[in-house]
């Protein structure tokens, strides 16, 4: 019963890991007026909430800086907007955004829909008491546009006749609320604005502490428990943008109405969740009263006030009317000569295009090639009209190196479209005009336009076909120089296999001549002459071994792959070595795991890998005259799909100044050795997918270890 209910979760998750992947992205943009790492913290459970509330849609927050508002709302960078109500004021003038709820900010226990300013400084300044006392003061507010944290205040000092550009000693913007509270508690300014509730937030996190500092102008209120300085007007609204759909915006305002003021996303914003849309003329209001946008040209002179009191200046403007006319006719030769320029600069572009030897097109988002230089053409054999507006992949990419198709969501040229991300790859084909493929390498890099929108890609590709040839030809020089090494070891081993080979001949020919003498006896002893011939098979076949072993190991293998046994592989070679090791009084301990996995490798090459170890393992005992000489070869499988090859021994180890040189070619620790055993088992591992490496660590002898895929991992990849 438990496994159908596992199956079932399994399952579930797995449905709602795809339904989640198909989630369209909403993103909700926040005035980070405390810092993206305060928005982050704030917000991103409601995000959260809201992806959970509402289906389909997965909601993410994308903080803003006061500067970064209107071109995010400008350009659709974001499809929901919470700002404060001065910066919706003038979006919904200029952009017509609209709000769908209102937040209920909290303060404590008590939640609020309305807020103001606080216009403060250090309970030291005993010479700063009412607005007034802020003329020749310095002042830091948040920014120029944050409702709280600057126009409010502007109103309550233009009440009292103050300007804050004109009338103090210095009016500064910190960008964050945090920013200008900590300027004031350091001296650094006199006086600070920002919003309401700041103060007790930083206080109960306690980076503050309330009493250090003095409240400007108070007001109170029996229903607003935070400090203030000014009138109240409506928390930040949450609005929608143009291009959201409405479905969309009602089912955000729903699940924000829904929202109960005690959930874990209202409390990380400490807010009590959300009401219906306020009404947001006192807002008007303030920007009327301060002739800010959208309002700023409301009691300005209209142009008939203009001409009647500056009506003298119609001389000059005629005057310069006509000096305009002039210089019009100058900008309009100067524009007739930078197209000239223009025109230059594009053959000049064209020619660089033309001079660079590695083929180059431009692909637009649909696929088609937008351009190419002459590189692209003499290289494919297609002719500039055949590419231009043609899909580039139905020309250049449709088929794989092995004939099968290349499906064009695949292809990383459109991938690249797609996500923005360059790519290259180092080995791939493309298609000449004749039907013909070569090989290439190329990059894909997305092509950008003045509003950073991808609109295309480019790619610089190159024929690889001469280093393809010469990488073939080194790895045949590899194999030539392997199979010389694999004949000298023959030659310094051959006294010992043949003597391992005569060792069954001269057991043949002593069983068959007593079979002879037996027989020739005629003495009825049939079961022993069955019994010697049977020995005469066997060491025949111990015979024949050797030899197949022998003639494989120097035969000159062809590059094919096939599938062996690495424990067979490592019993061949013992059968090989097995004169060298009873002369040189070595213990074989063989630690073979029968669990490995299949290696899909060439037989020879791996042969001689083992054999080029423990032939350095035996000789390396050979040279230790104490001590027991004991050759452990071990395999196992590891993690990742890896077979792993030990090697070690009980000689006297390595000088650490040589471990780091093993595997460069004609490096020996041999008097007569020529050094390149251990490079070229590096070669071969590293031809195989594999690592072969020296373990450090060991207190007695030397370890070598190399791993290698196994049959499913190379199947797999």
């Amino acid at each position: 019963m438990w496994r159908r209910v596992l199956l079932f979760t399994l399952l579930l998750l797995q449905v709602l890991g795809l339904a989640q992947a198909e989630d369209q992205v909403i993103r909700i943009g926040v005035l980070s007026h405390r810092g993206n790492e305060a928005t982050y913290a704030m917000w991103e459970p409601t995000a959260t909430y809201l992806s959970r509330v509402v289906p389909r849609y997965q909601f993410e927050i994308a903080p803003l800086d006061f500067d970064e508002v209107e071109p995010a709302v400008k350009f659709g960078q974001v499809d929901f907007i919470l700002v404060n109500p001065g910066i919706y004021v003038n979006l919904e003038v200029r952009y017509r955004i609209s709000r769908i709820s209102t937040l209920n900010n909290l303060a404590g226990e008590v939640s609020n829909n309305v807020f103001g300013g606080v216009i403060f400084t250090h309970r030291d300044r005993k010479d700063i008491n009412t607005l007034i006392d802020l003329k020749g003061k310095s002042l830091m507010a948040v920014d120029v546009t944050s409702l709280g944290g600057f126009q409010m205040a502007w109103r309550e000092m233009r009440a009292q006749g103050l300007d804050p550009y004109n009338d103090v000693a210095s009016l500064t913007f910190g960008g964050i609320h945090d920013d200008v509270v900590r300027a004031v508690l350091d001296g650094k300014v006199d006086v600070g604005m920002v919003r309401t509730d700041i103060l007790e937030r930083m206080a109960a996190a306690k980076l503050i502490n309330l009493d250090d500092f003095k409240i400007i102008n108070p007001k109170i209120n029996p229903g607003f428990l935070l400090s203030r300085s000014t009138r109240l007007y409506p928390e930040w609204p949450f609005s929608k943008v143009l291009h959201t759909s409405n479905e969309l915006a009602q089912k955000v305002a729903v699940a924000l109405l829904n929202m109960p003021r005690t959930h874990p996303a209202a409390k990380a914003g400490n807010y009590a969740g959300w009401t219906i849309p306020l009404d947001y003329q006192s807002v008007h209001d303030l920007f009327r009263d301060l002739q800010l946008p959208p309002y700023e040209y409301i009691g300005r002179f209209t142009l008939l006030d203009a001409i009647k009191k500056y009506w003298y200046w119609l001389l000059v403007t005629s005057v310069f009317v006509v000096f305009m006319l002039f210089m019009t006719a100058w900008v309009s030769r100067l524009n007739r000569e930078l197209k000239k320029a223009k025109l230059h600069l594009e053959r000049q572009y064209e020619l660089i295009l033309n001079s660079v030897a590695d083929g180059i097109l431009g692909v637009d988002l649909e696929g088609n090639t937008t351009f190419a230089n002459r590189a692209m053409t003499q290289i494919t054999g297609w002719a500039l009209d055949d590419l231009l507006g043609k899909n580039q992949h139905e020309l250049l990419h449709h088929t794989r190196a092995d004939g099968t198709p290349h499906p064009s969501d695949q292809c990383p040229v459109y991938a690249t479209c797609r996500d923005q991300i360059p790519r290259f790859v180092n080995d791939d084909v493309f298609w000449k005009s004749d039907g013909t493929c070569f090989p290439v390498e190329y990059s894909s890099t997305p092509i950008k336009n003045e509003q950073l929108k991808t609109v295309g890609s480019v790619v610089v590709f190159r024929d690889i076909s001469d280093r393809k040839r010469i990488d073939e030809e080194a790895r045949q020089h590899q194999d030539d120089l392997a199979h010389v090494a694999r004949l000298s070891t023959m030659g310094e081993m051959a006294s010992g296999i043949a003597h391992e080979i005569n060792q069954p001949l001269t057991a043949i020919a002593t069983n068959a001549h007593a079979c002879i003498r037996m027989l020739e006896s005629n003495a009825g002893q049939t079961e022993r002459v069955i019994d010697v011939m049977e020995r005469i098979g066997a060491q025949a076949a111990r015979a024949g071994e050797i030899i197949r072993h022998l003639r494989q190991f120097v035969k000159k293998e062809q590059p094919e792959l096939s599938l062996i046994n690495i424990n067979e592989v490592i019993n061949e070679v013992i059968t090989l070595l097995r004169t060298e090791i009873r002369k040189a009084g070595v213990r074989i301990d063989l630690k073979l795991d029968e669990q490995t996995g299949a290696v899909m490798a060439q037989h020879v090459q791996i042969d001689q890998v083992i054999l080029n170890l423990a032939r350095n393992a035996i000789e390396a005992m050979v040279e230790s005259v104490e001590g027991e000489r004991v050759l452990t070869i071990a395999t196992e499988n590891i993690d990742q799909g890896y077979i792993r090859v030990t090697v070690s021994d009980t000689g006297a180890g390595l000088h650490p100044s040589v471990e780091d040189q093993l595997f460069n070619p004609f490096v020996t620790t041999k008097s007569n050795g020529m050094g390149l055993g251990l490079s070229i088992s590096q070669g071969i591992i590293e031809a195989h997918k594999g690592r072969i490496y020296f373990e450090p660590g060991t207190q007695d002898g030397a370890t070598f270890v190399f791993q290698l895929p196994t049959y499913h991992k190379r199947v797999v990849e």
